[in-house]
This record gives C-alpha cells, sequence and structure tokens, in this order.
C-alpha cells in the first residue's frame, strides 16, 4: 500500500507510525478519538495504536478493548493502575512501540483523516526528525496558531518561529530520536509532563518541519471542564511549573533561545497559577502560590521578558516577585472581577489602573502597568455587546475600561454613525450605548462588521465589536415598494455583522407562504413512496 506521493512503505512488520494514547476516564469523547486513528487514511496496516489505561472507572478500558477487538492486528491495549497523570502511561507505551515514528493524542481528542499520511510524507521527504501539524481547537478550546501562521515551512528553529509556543507533544517524532536520546516523559508532573519531553525532543532533532495546509489534529474542549489541566491544584500546578522552568533553564543554551521559552512560560504556566485558580483557592494555597511565584520570578525573570510580558501577566507576577500576599490578591481579585478595570491614557500611552497603580506607599513603576495599543483596544469592549430593537432602531450597550469617550469617539456600520452615542460611569466601568436607525441601516450595503473607535491616543484605538454567538435580532423596514430585513448576527469570530437583505412584494409574498406552510414532516428528495 502506498499513501501520498515521497512516503516510504515499509516491510509490513514495521508500522510507520505508533501512536500512543494515554486514557483516564475520557468517555464518550474516546469512541471519537479511536474512530479517528481508526479511519486515517494511511491505512491501518501502516499504524500501530498503543493505548494505555490508567486505571479508567468510566468504561474507557471496555471501550479500548472493544476496539482492540474489531482491530487486533493494529490496537494493542494495556491496563494498569492509576499513575496521577499522562506520563507513566506515554512512557510504558514508548517502551513497547515499533514505528519509525511516534504520535501523541489526547484520548479526548481526535484526527483529521489524512492526518498520519501528511505527516508521514513530509517527515520522509524531507528527512526530518519532528513535523508539527496544524493543530486547531474544537468545542471552544484556544489553540495559538501562531507557529502555523507562516504556512508551511520544512525547517524551523525555536529563534525563527513561534515554536517556543507550541511545545505539546501532539507531534509526530522519528522513534530513533527518542531512542537515542533517551527521552522519557517525567513520571513526578501530573500536568505540563509533556514540555520537558518535547522540548529535549526539540533541541536534539536536526530538522523540525510544520505543515498548516490541513487541520490535522482537533484539541477538544470537554464540557465537563475535566481535562487535566484543569482539574489540577494550583499548588501542584506550582510544583509542575517549577520543574518545567528548571528544565528549560538546563536544556536550552541558548540565551536568547532560552529567554523565548521561558516567556512563554511566564505568559502561559506562571499566569494561570496568578489568575482565577488563585482566587478560587484557600488561604495557605495562595501563600504557597505567592511565595513560588516570586522564587521563580527571582530567578528567571529578566527585565527584557518582563516588558516583553502583556499587561495581564506583567501586573500580577511583578506584584508577586516584589509585593506582599495582600497586594497580590488585590490584583488578581480586581482582574478577575473587573479584567482592566480602567485604562488611564496620557501622552498616547495606555495604563491599566490595577489596584497599587501610582499608589505612593507601594511605588510600583508605571512600566508594569502600561498596555500596548492592542490590549487597550481589547479593554475598549470588556463584554459581549447587547443587542435591543424597537421604534424603528437597534440599540447596542456595552461596558467599557476606557476612563471617557471624548469627541473623537465613534461607533460606525458601514459608514453609519449612531443617532445617539453616550456613556456613563458605572461599577468601575463605562457603559457605553449607541442607537441607529433602521431607515439609516438600509442603506448601508449588504454586510457590514461594527466598528468602535477612540481617538484619544494616536494611534487611535479601534476594534470591531463583539457578540455573544447565539445573537440573532432582524427589524423589516419598508420604504415605498421595497422591503429591507436588517440582522444582527455574530459572524464566525462573534464580531458583530449587519446584514442588509433587500426584497419586493412578491419576496415577501413568498416568505410569508414559506412561513405559514404547514410542517408535515421532513422532505424526501428523489424517493418515490414504498
Amino acid at each position: 500500500m502506498r499513501g501520498l506521493e515521497g512516503s516510504q512503505v515499509q516491510p509490513v512488520n514495521v508500522p510507520d507510525v505508533s501512536i500512543v494514547v494515554a486514557v483516564y476516564n475520557t468517555m464518550p469523547y474516546l469512541t471519537e478519538c479511536l474512530a479517528s486513528l481508526a479511519q486515517q487514511t494511511i491505512g491501518l496496516d501502516r499504524l500501530e495504536i498503543i493505548a494505555v489505561d490508567d486505571g479508567s472507572t468510566d468504561g474507557s478500558g471496555d471501550e479500548l478493548d472493544r476496539w482492540a477487538q474489531l482491530h487486533p492486528g493494529t490496537f494493542k491495549v494495556l491496563h494498569q493502575a492509576n499513575s496521577g497523570g499522562p506520563a507513566s502511561p506515554s512512557n510504558r507505551a514508548l517502551a513497547i512501540a515499533t514505528g519509525r515514528y511516534v504520535f501523541f493524542i489526547g484520548a479526548d481528542d481526535y484526527l483529521g483523516p489524512e492526518a498520519m499520511q501528511r505527516l508521514v510524507t513530509a517527515a520522509d521527504d524531507l528527512d526530518a526528525d519532528i513535523v508539527l501539524g496544524r493543530m486547531v481547537g474544537a468545542g471552544g478550546r484556544f489553540v495559538s496558531q501562531a507557529v502555523y501562521k507562516a504556512g508551511n515551512r520544512d525547517s524551523i528553529t525555536l529563534a525563527d518561529s513561534a515554536l517556543p509556543w507550541a511545545l505539546s507533544n501532539t507531534k509526530l517524532f522519528r522513534r530513533s530520536l527518542i531512542e537515542e536520546n533517551g527521552l522519557r516523559y517525567p513520571e513526578e508532573l501530573r500536568s505540563c509532563s509533556d514540555q520537558p519531553f518535547t522540548l529535549r525532543a526539540v533541541v536534539a532533532a536536526r530538522r523540525i518541519a510544520v505543515r498548516a495546509d490541513y487541520d490535522f489534529y482537533y484539541a477538544v474542549k470537554r464540557q465537563d471542564g475535566s481535562n487535566i489541566t484543569y482539574g489540577t491544584p494550583v499548588t501542584r500546578l506550582l510544583e509542575d511549573t517549577e520543574v518545567v522552568m528548571s528544565t528549560v533553564a538546563d536544556v536550552v543554551t541558548d540565551p536568547e533561545n532560552r529567554d523565548r521559552v521561558l516567556r512563554r512560560n511566564f505568559t502561559w504556566e506562571v499566569a494561570k497559577l496568578v489568575g482565577d485558580r488563585f482566587v478560587a483557592a484557600d488561604q495557605e494555597s495562595r501563600r504557597q502560590v505567592h511565595e513560588g511565584v516570586r522564587k521563580l520570578a527571582g530567578v528567571h525573570l529578566t527585565e527584557e521578558i518582563r516588558s516583553a510580558l502583556g499587561v495581564r501577566q506583567r501586573v500580577p507576577i511583578s506584584v508577586a516577585q516584589h509585593g506582599t500576599l495582600e497586594d497580590l490578591e488585590a490584583v488578581a481579585e480586581s482582574y478577575a472581577e473587573h479584567g482592566l478595570n480602567r485604562l488611564v491614557i496620557e501622552s498616547g500611552r495606555f495604563y491599566a489602573a490595577l489596584p497599587g497603580f501610582r499608589d505612593p506607599a507601594k511605588n510600583f513603576p508605571d512600566a508594569w502597568f502600561e498596555a500596548t495599543l492592542k490590549e487597550a483596544s481589547a479593554a475598549a469592549q470588556r463584554d459581549p455587546v447587547v443587542v435591543t430593537s424597537g421604534n424603528g432602531t437597534l440599540r447596542l450597550e456595552w461596558r467599557s475600561a476606557l476612563p471617557e469617550l471624548g469627541p473623537g469617539a465613534s461607533v460606525s456600520i458601514g459608514g453609519e454613525k449612531p443617532r445617539v452615542l453616550t456613556a456613563e460611569p458605572v461599577a468601575g466601568a463605562l457603559r457605553i450605548r449607541a442607537e441607529f436607525a433602521v431607515t439609516d441601516l438600509a442603506k448601508s450595503g449588504k454586510k457590514q462588521r461594527v466598528t468602535f473607535r477612540h481617538s484619544a491616543a494616536e494611534p487611535a484605538i479601534k476594534r470591531d465589536l463583539t457578540v455573544d454567538p447565539s445573537t440573532f435580532v432582524t427589524v423589516r423596514h419598508r420604504s415605498g415598494l421595497r422591503f429591507y430585513d436588517v440582522t444582527l448576527r455574530a459572524d464566525s469570530k462573534a464580531r458583530l455583522t449587519v446584514r442588509v437583505s433587500t426584497f419586493g412584494p412578491r419576496g415577501l409574498a413568498g416568505r410569508l407562504i414559506r412561513k405559514l406552510r404547514p410542517v408535515s414532516g421532513p422532505r424526501q428528495e428523489g424517493r418515490t413512496p414504498a
């Protein structure tokens, strides 16, 4: 059997890929995961699927056995007592893997049908040790796309790409790379155990490639919130983060590359420690996190890394390093309740007025609180726009972290400005209202996004307003014999859009007929009743 052009066919007893699945209580997601593996276009004869049940109690073990019975030549299932994390089952699978390559997949995620065929082809054609296939989020899960933005790349490094932001293990690895370098997962880690493994592989690899022209991997956000990282106590996350960052310091010898990876750690792993989990933690856990982050910052946080952090991460991490536990609690709780709270705009610069900002008793530097134009633009809308209609108008309302609107503020829909634009302070924010006449919007074009602009600084804050994805508001307007439906809804990125459709009396009659037509059941086309 042969896959895409250039892939190499191996003897039947040497699979191209050993796919490793560490499993713990992932039903019903596990079924879709395994089905996606069985449906790979590369063919089951070129795969070895090793699934290790880490003491599941929800039927995941039985589901694995069912798939092993369906495909006895491909699926290998091991059962063990619960180890507390994916490291141990992953290592056990590696010990028996025989494929030329190894691929790791989360048991609640799934693959595109051509994933393995495309990845193996790329690795063989390029003689690459590691290949990253485009990963996308599913079920509302965020996945950074930075490493894929440049498209397909035949060779990347930590220095010339966003690879420091893509250190999960969900990649194709040459198995000889793993074995020759003795790579295994640190089993003392409950979370983040894939980062030390992947980082060591990245440093040892001769060539790392990216393929961004296909959705290879779908990372699923479980609706029960039980992905292992989400359920790990904050103090355990702290311990794991300490190990991860120590590994970075030991493994990455180039100072610039090391700082790039550490910046990622502070932006993601450390910032999580002082975010919502910190707010939800008990007092003793908060104390431990404050002390732990203070030490991590003292060892690893250079001023260059600090200045490169976003204001959302820079403020609590800096306060943890140089302030008291009470200072950190004030910042974390304020952000959890109010976001960036309010912005101070001075001489074209933006500052987040979080607790401690310009407090003479604290003497925290203004630079900690400075926000970029992008961050200020995001803070111009703190929550989704609320859309209402009535009396020939459409009304938009949202809260903002801006201090005031000022004369340079505007909202536009296809060039149309609101008849009314007001703002009032409320609960530490600015409540903004914009009211448009439907008659104006009917002339604004077929599809437009709603844009907010604030020119208190240069360049001006400008952003497309976003709305709850379920929003759908339609207002009908008549002008002579023409009718207009003005519809406000969210696009694929939750941006508020206005669509105008025009029709005459005949079109209106057709719409009314379709609306009044009784529904007798699903329409069957192309079939003759028996």
